[in-house]
């Protein structure tokens, strides 16, 4: 065994000095890169304004992009007034985008009610669903709700992905506040035979602060129960219309990137 070892130990100092015998004789230009090359993208004048190559999702106007995730053949009827798109509490339900997306930066802008009232998971709560996969809640949410001065489970605050990952920090804002979601989202790939290939990422910053540093979902979220995969492809991106909330919710400024 101890021969193994100092054969194994001889051969990779063999192969350590080979290969800086051969980096002595190359030049820079070998490892030179040009092909191939990124494309040009104009960035927005702040970080918050959407950059050239961006999918504009909300950008104050109306709501052409969104239907309703219950009856995908009807449009979203949530509130749009001043710029800006708010829950519609009664007589609606979740709104999902139009067009189906696999990776993505994602960039969204939401406020909680400066009257907000209740405490825990009853405070201004809802979710941007990283991937819908079906009607209510099905797919991965990334949880929207005041925790600001509001004490709740840690896997279920504001910027977790839920019941799945606690967030790296508190961001937030104060109600009445403006706050910003920057995520940075890997869909889950699947075999031919419907098993797990890939399992889904996420990167997401919560007004700036890195909350999700790359994470590695183990399904979908849940509400009760364990999460696990069923095999999906490309998926609408979900807003949350969620009953707890005593107030209304607003968001704006929604744009997406491809990757």
């Amino acid at each position: 065994m101890l021969k193994h070892f100092f054969l194994a130990g001889a051969s990779l100092l063999t192969a350590v000095a080979v290969l800086a015998q051969n980096n002595q004789k190359m030049k820079p230009e070998d490892t030179e890169v040009y092909q191939p090359v990124p494309p040009v993208v104009t960035p927005g004048s702040t970080p918050q304004d959407a950059p050239s190559d961006a999918v504009i999702l909300f950008d104050g106007k109306n709501l052409d992009q969104w239907r309703m995730t219950n009856d995908t053949t009807q449009p979203a009827n949530w509130t749009v007034a001043d710029g800006i798109l708010t829950v519609k509490k009664k007589g609606s339900g979740n709104i999902e985008t139009k067009q189906r997306f696999m990776d993505y930066q994602l960039h969204i802008e939401w406020r909680i009610p400066s009257n907000i009232q209740g405490t825990g998971q009853a405070r201004g709560n809802s979710g941007v669903f990283l991937a819908s996969t079906g009607k209510g809640d099905g797919g991965y949410e990334m949880q929207v709700l005041d925790c600001y001065n509001n004490t709740t489970y840690t896997n279920g605050q504001t910027a977790a992905i839920y019941k799945q990952s606690v967030p790296l920090a508190n961001a937030c804002k104060k109600p009445g506040d403006w706050q910003t979601y920057d995520i940075v989202w890997t869909a889950p790939r699947f075999n031919d035979d419907g098993s797990l290939k890939s399992a889904a990422r996420v990167t997401a910053f919560h007004n700036g602060v890195l909350v999700q540093n790359n994470y590695e979902l183990t399904g979908q979220t849940l509400y009760i129960g364990h999460p696990s995969y069923k095999a999906h492809g490309a998926s609408p991106i979900k807003l949350q219309a969620h009953g707890d909330s005593s107030e209304p919710i607003s968001f704006r400024n929604i744009w997406v990137r491809p990757l």
